[in-house]
């Protein structure tokens, strides 16, 4: 399993509802949906190497 780091994240309260309703219907956490977001974003722009096992 890969290291992870805790940061804040200040964000407004509209866009934290928008999210926290986009993870439930997906079912997943909040926090899984923007680690989520954040991974498809890297793939998405080369930035990150797409691999099997990041895929999730």
């Amino acid at each position: 399993m890969s290291k992870k780091k805790s940061f804040v994240l200040r964000i407004s309260e509209e866009k934290m509802k928008a999210l926290e309703k986009w993870a439930a219907d997906e079912f997943r956490s909040t926090n899984g949906q923007i680690e989520w977001i954040i991974t498809k974003a890297l793939k998405d722009s080369r930035r990150l190497k797409k691999t099997k096992l990041s895929d999730n």
